[in-house]
């Protein structure tokens, strides 16, 4: 990643995890940044030249994925990945593809195990110090090692897989079957440190403070003395990257917020207010050009590109008003590239988000993109280090195309309403409640239905929405919130009560995965 080469260059290292499409990947990346260590993830087509500078690399991992070492079009990275003299964690496919390059067989039908195992330490390895004989892992493959290579010994074992841990005889290459980065593997955490601090020889120098004052100078040296005009919402992610490229630049960063008439209840004045001592902003009415433009349509992703397309549009008009401007300024995240766009490795496209699939071809600006690899929590850490006050570092996550994504079905001014008002109250009742801060994400979902009800003895005929509440860290994986009943029911009571056209409310109890936070 070149936002944090220069630091690297200095003399920190970093890992560089290889994705071969597992669906953990991200949590690898993940848990060696909370232990310190900066992490970049690379596709395992990776090239020696696209993990250059190789001096700034103390570690590699190689993570799991989907198929088979045997398969006729296997994910193989070059050889050059084991030869390289950095020390190297394959994980579950990781490890098949070390067994299988290096004279080891893997086994297929008939080995798989999925769920949790009891791994058997069987000598007193780095990667397992500190760790128990027995310790609970979690296991999730279809291929095993049936033999391990020369010069490769085992470290551990379970009842079904022999071979659960192994090295080689100078420890500069390991494997294991199960996967330490998910929270079921109870001491994963340990044996990754392990990995990196007594394997790599790391040293944890990988702070929120050496991300802010990196981004600062890679900023600086991407705009020069030119403006850059700033994509503002008042959300955390857009505040916090405002906030670091003003320190970067100063006055030469221009705010501006975009009404698009999809935003909640008094957003805007209120982005305003407490954004007015921290960050000069000015506000363009558009509206019903997004309304209009909107019209008639229907399909999510659809959707998702006329608002990307509009948002330009309204930005370029206000560009050309100012000469020499050349860069727009987003705050895009790392789960806006990994849901939108296989950037990184071979994962499936989620859907687009509107700063990134939804943007067009033609864009003349320049984006900067200062918090592009960053997950949600790592970019409130980013808040708070640049003493941004904990009104906005906590805020609920807001998705760009606003509430045209809570709207099931085609968006005008009175369904907007609608899902407004309620949203409204379920947000003031979750306070009201002390469990705002309690709630990673809280949203109202329009459903593209209507039900029977009865109201004062008379029949509606009216719409449903969904109450969605979840807990989660980065947004890449959810969990439902058990609220109370008590709160749920007044949530329910005042919508139906208090907005016209309202007769039902439902709780989504789904997880991410299998769902997303947002329904489209």
């Amino acid at each position: 990643m070149a936002e944090l080469k220069g630091k690297s260059e200095a003399g920190a290292k970093r890992v560089a995890i290889l994705d071969f499409g597992s669906q953990y990947t991200q949590l690898i990346a993940r848990k060696v940044r909370e232990l310190g260590i900066y992490s970049e993830i690379f596709p395992y087509w990776v090239t020696k030249g696209e993990l250059a500078p190789l001096s700034t690399i103390g570690g590699i991992i190689l993570s799991g994925g989907p198929s088979s070492v045997t398969d006729e079009d296997a994910p193989l990275p070059g050889d050059f990945i084991l030869r390289m003299g950095i020390p190297l964690l394959g994980i579950c496919y990781g490890l098949q593809y070390i067994s299988h390059k290096l004279g080891g067989k893997v086994a297929g039908a008939g080995r798989r195990e999925y769920g949790f195992a009891d791994l058997n330490v069987d000598t007193a390895h780095p990667l397992f110090s500190g760790l128990d004989e027995v310790e609970r892992v979690w296991m999730s493959h279809g291929d095993a090692l049936e033999t391990i290579p020369p010069d490769f010994h085992a470290i551990a074992h379970t009842e079904n897989a022999p071979y659960a841990a192994v090295a080689n005889a100078d420890d500069t290459i390991l494997g294991v079957q199960f996967h330490p980065e998910v929270h079921h593997t109870e001491k994963g955490k340990q044996m990754l440190a392990n990995f990196l601090f007594k394997i790599c020889n790391l040293s944890p120098d990988w702070t929120v403070k050496s991300f802010v004052e990196m981004a600062i100078l890679k900023i600086k040296e991407q705009v020069g003395a030119e403006k850059v005009l700033c994509a503002l919402s008042g959300g955390v992610d857009s505040t916090v990257m405002a906030t670091l490229i003003r320190r970067a630049i100063g006055e030469q960063l221009l705010c501006v917020l975009v009404d698009n008439g999809l935003m909640r209840q008094g957003e805007v004045e209120q982005v305003q207010g407490y954004l007015s001592a921290i960050l000069p902003l000015e506000v363009v009415d558009a509206g019903q050009l997004f309304i209009k433009n909107l019209s008639g349509v229907e399909e999510p992703e659809e959707k998702r590109r006329i608002i990307g397309h509009t948002f330009i549009e309204v930005f370029e008009e206000r560009a050309r008003k100012e000469q020499g401007l050349r860069f727009l300024a987003q705050g895009t995240l790392y789960p806006d590239y990994i849901e939108s766009v296989s950037v990184k490795g071979p994962s499936a496209i989620i859907k687009s988000h509107h700063n990134v699939g939804g943007l067009p071809e033609g864009m003349e600006l320049e984006l900067v993109e200062p918090l592009k690899y960053l997950f949600k929590d790592e970019v409130r850490e980013v808040g708070r280090e640049l003493d941004l006050p904990e009104e906005i570092v906590g805020r609920h996550p807001f998705p760009g195309p606003g509430l045209a994504v809570r709207i099931l079905g085609e968006v005008t001014p009175q369904r907007l309403e609608l899902v407004r008002r309620a949203d409204a109250i379920a947000i003031e009742e979750l306070k009201k409640a002390d469990y705002y801060d309690k709630v990673w994400q809280a949203l109202v979902v329009l459903l593209p239905v209507r039900t029977v009800g009865v109201m004062g003895d008379a029949r509606t005929y009216e719409n449903v929405v969904a109450l969605r509440c979840v807990t989660s860290t980065d947004g890449m994986t959810a969990d439902w919130i058990h609220l109370p009943e008590s709160l749920l029911s007044s949530i329910s009571t005042r919508i139906i009560n208090e907005v016209r056209g309202i007769n039902r409310v439902v709780y989504d109890i789904s997880s991410k995965p299998p769902a997303t936070i947002e329904w489209e």
